[in-house]
């Protein structure tokens, strides 16, 4: 009897390689400064919502540009719970991920009626609403924002360079969540529904997937990790705005340009865009404009040149896969073989 497999020769090396990397971050704080380990809490963020938005338009097709909606919901939660409710900074962040599936839920609702460019439009015209009942509210700020009172700050850690250990550690802890969590659910039979979706959603409909349930769900778990993904963010600015929390440049612009030069419809594609995406910022931000400019550029070229992203390019060249989720046909005498 034929078996499926997922594992392969590039992907035992792959899952080898994040487990010793992931060593290597988590003792961080050992070998790097405190701007070393600001920028990878940073960049661990930003490979957080990307992961989710590759999840959301990659595999269930919807092109989302509000998705800033739930990073500034997610912020406002952890000031709101912290400043008012006095819950501990990290219980407001996990309290901010399944208060952000719940507020979705309406909100899917309503965007699950549109479809294509109108869906995309619609979700960006929900998080200015997200924003514009942000500056109403006063005890927040406002139009101007607020900061985080310096004694819920302090309650965190004694010193600062416990509370950079701390949110260093949080920002790695949710990446591995998120990521953990994509990885089961593509390997998982929901998993292998998305994938159809992703490669013909007609297809996958006429051989019995749910679609629109599917979608449903998929929305909800990126809201749940955006909005999580969000008050962190804004725990490591300590200062919250309307324009800041719902930025569609910060928080959706620059998630999109990370998902199209890494790779859309992988796992592995907003990671490396993550980080080709930090090095360009880090080596080409003080040209002020021309930054964004030269951005703009190189995500043209390689949509041009690689539609699929360059790690699909490298993939599909060389058959690479860094994580076991492909699934293959294998014969009897292949696998009594390979035992």
């Amino acid at each position: 009897m034929s078996i499926v497999a997922h594992a392969t020769t590039s992907s035992r090396i792959g899952v080898t390689l994040i487990a010793l990397t992931a060593v290597a971050l988590a003792a961080a704080p050992l070998w790097a400064s405190q701007l070393t380990l600001r920028l990878l809490a940073e960049m661990f963020t930003f490979i957080v919502l990307a992961s989710l938005w590759n999840l959301l338009a990659g595999y269930a097709g919807l092109v989302s540009v509000g998705q800033q909606a739930y990073v500034g919901l997610g912020g406002y939660l952890l000031f709101g719970l912290a400043m008012f409710g006095g819950v501990p900074p990290v219980l407001a962040i996990l309290i901010a991920g399944p208060v952000s599936a719940i507020i979705a839920i309406p909100v899917a609702a309503l965007m699950f009626r549109l479809r294509g460019a109108y869906f995309a439009i619609g979700t960006w015209v929900m998080a200015e609403v997200f924003r514009l009942v942000a500056s109403q509210v006063a005890p927040l700020g406002g139009g101007s924002g607020i900061s985080l009172p310096a004694s819920i700050i302090l309650a965190m850690a004694k010193t600062r360079t416990a509370r950079e250990y701390e949110i260093y550690w949080l920002a790695l802890a949710l990446m591995a969540v998120v990521l953990g969590t994509i990885v089961l659910l593509l390997r998982s039979r929901h998993g292998l529904a998305l994938t159809a979706i992703r490669d013909n959603e007609l297809a996958a409909q006429s051989n019995g997937v749910d679609v629109r349930r599917l979608k449903l769900a998929v929305y909800l778990l990126t809201a749940f990790g955006t909005g999580m993904a969000g008050a962190l963010i804004f725990l490591m600015k300590l200062r919250i705005s309307p324009d800041t929390a719902f930025s569609v440049n910060d928080w959706t612009a620059f998630v999109i340009f990370i998902v199209v030069i890494g790779g859309i419809g992988r796992i592995e594609g907003p990671i490396i865009g993550a980080i080709i995406f930090f090095v360009m910022r880090q080596t080409l931000s003080d040209l002020g404009s021309v930054y964004l400019l030269i951005m703009g550029f190189v995500a043209i070229v390689v949509m041009l040149a690689a539609p699929k992203g360059l790690w699909g390019l490298v993939a599909e060249r060389f058959g690479w896969q860094a994580l076991p989720l492909q699934r293959r046909l294998v014969l009897p005498t292949e696998a009594g073989g390979k035992r």
